[in-house]
């Protein structure tokens, strides 16, 4: 009988898998509301949160699975029929964000309910709305939506920012909160002259549209890919659009800067989307708008961003600025526009992101020991567990930095051998081989005054909270993860390397989004090959 209902359960819910990692959020961030925010209802709230998340977690690891098989899947809201209608869409990369975002949230809610859930108001439910509007960016098909859910997670993201108050997250809240109204205003402006323009916001139908718009119109396309890029560049923080970035990530708790280290690959994803996708090289007269601009500005990111780790004088800064660095990398990759290059993008996003989020809960493992040096690059009192605190460091910087045989170093390498042949190719190398040697110096520099340079006769003035076990944890999993990422290198390149030509056929992304039932793709509708029989029933 179990069986049975557990076969039912499947039954009804495989169709609607790709809106669950939305309303699933929504509905726990709702209950949890429900709940109260009351210090006797913590201990529940903690567990609704955890099991949301696990649940989740596995939900889009069913995703990932489908659409490593080839799976296509398409949800149309209320059964309207595209363009017309909602539509989530579910493709290789999209699962690819889902289960990144995933893998980070759960660490991060373990490692905030060590306690740093109750330094404020209704912690969990605003967690919750910043995955579903996370979420919600990655799986939208169209570009009215992906507004829609990027103001979902801003505002959340604007009252986690503010979450335990204090005079400088304040402060830098405010900067935060200005600087994205004007660039969620611009995005509007972006939308409304792409609409007036072809008549269209869904993603699939743009990508068919565009290529055929001449002309005056051709002109005001362009001016609307441009205004789209200031937009995405400011969530995605390139340069000089990033400057907000590095006090406000420093400002923020260890748990909600770990989150953040996922906001600004919604930048990045919507550039691949927006601009590699609906304005590619398939796009007519506004073909690669972007390129001419794309490409500079990356390179420059990672050189501005790499002085920053240099010049830091506090951990979170520091970490914030490789958030940053990371970011150059990507889009210097995502600049190419080729699908090689667009395959080391993503799995070189992947890695970044986790290792990002393991060093913003590791600087405060290390601060809470330090005494009154806290998280200042300074000589302080020796921390309490200096060797795991030490290699968890080393194991994250030597990542970073790009060392063998760490994904950092495949990451890295697959971008450079993406670039080979390009007119710009020994500017890549130089930057990225740079970028990577300063970030190592930089983080040596850090390494040292944390665990060499201390003052003995401060021992015991720490917090022995940074040795929890639960915190611990949370921490080493985000690094195991990246490690994971090395020994998994072939299969996450084989999957990153057949988004990327996902992304490339536009036709067959159509087809399944337009047109008949497109939910599955088999291989012979991705890739083209004879059909075979055992493709009749894929459909």
């Amino acid at each position: 009988m179990n069986s049975g209902f557990v076969e039912l359960l499947m039954r009804v819910i495989q169709p609607h898998l790709a809106v669950l990692p939305v309303l699933l959020p929504a509905f726990t961030a709702m209950v949890l509301l429900l709940v109260g925010d009351r210090n006797e209802s913590l201990r529940l709230r903690r567990r609704i949160a955890l099991a949301s998340a696990a649940i989740g977690g596995l939900i889009v690891l069913k995703l990932a699975l489908d659409a490593n098989a080839d799976v296509l899947r398409v949800y149309r809201v209320g059964d309207w029929p595209a363009p017309f209608g909602i539509v989530l869409v579910v493709d290789r990369l999209s699962a690819l964000m889902l289960l990144l975002t995933q893998a980070i949230a759960l660490p991060v809610l373990l490692y905030a309910s060590g306690g740093w859930d109750s330094h404020g108001r209704h912690f969990h439910a605003l967690f919750q709305f910043q995955l579903m509007g996370l979420n919600g960016a990655f799986v939208t098909g169209d570009l009215f939506n992906l507004f829609v859910f990027f103001e979902i997670l801003l505002i959340a993201s604007y009252v986690l920012l503010a979450h335990g108050q204090g005079r400088e997250r304040f402060r830098v809240g405010v900067q935060y909160v200005a600087i994205n109204l004007a660039a969620s205003a611009l995005f509007l402006i972006g939308v409304a002259l792409i609409y007036a323009t072809v008549g269209t916001l869904n993603m699939a139908d743009l990508a068919q549209r565009v290529p055929r718009v001449t002309g005056d119109d051709a002109v005001v396309l362009k001016a609307a890919a441009l205004i789209l890029l200031v937009v995405f560049g400011v969530k995605a923080a390139l340069l000089p659009l990033c400057l907000w970035l590095p006090a406000t990530y420093a400002a923020a708790s260890a748990p909600v800067a770990a989150l953040f280290a996922i906001m600004t690959k919604v930048g990045v994803y919507s550039i691949v989307r927006v601009h590699g996708v609906i304005f590619g090289d398939a796009a007519g007269a506004a073909a690669l708008v972007v390129e001419p601009w794309l490409l500079p500005l990356a390179l420059a990111t990672g050189v501005f961003a790499v002085f920053g780790v240099l010049a830091a004088n506090t951990l979170p800064r520091l970490v914030a600025y490789l958030t940053v660095a990371s970011v150059g990398t990507i889009l210097a990759a995502i600049g190419l526009f080729t699908t090689l290059a667009w395959s080391a993008a993503f799995y070189y996003m992947a890695h970044s992101t986790l290792v990002i989020a393991a060093l913003f809960l590791l600087v405060e493992l290390v601060a809470a020991q330090r005494g009154d040096a806290a998280d200042r690059l300074e000589p302080g009192a020796p921390v309490a567990q200096p060797v795991l605190l030490g290699l968890m460091l080393l194991l994250a910087a030597a990542s970073s930095a790009g060392l063998p045989p760490l994904p950092g170093f495949i990451g890295k390498l697959m971008v450079l051998q993406a670039s080979s042949g390009h007119a710009a190719q020994a500017w890549i190398w130089t930057v990225v081989l740079s970028v990577g040697f300063l970030t190592l110096i930089g983080l040596a520099r850090a390494g040292s005054l944390l665990f060499w340079s201390v003052r003995p006769e401060l021992a015991g003035t720490g917090n022995a909270a940074g040795a929890s076990p639960r915190l611990l944890a949370a921490t080493l999993s985000l690094l195991a993860a990246g490690v994971a990422m090395s020994v998994l290198a072939g299969p996450l390149k084989r999957y990153t390397d057949a988004a990327a030509e996902q992304l490339a056929d536009r036709d067959a992304y159509a087809r399944a989004v337009l047109g008949g039932e497109g939910v599955r793709t088999t291989q012979p509708y991705v890739f083209p090959r004879p059909a075979t029989d055992s493709d009749e029933g894929g459909h």
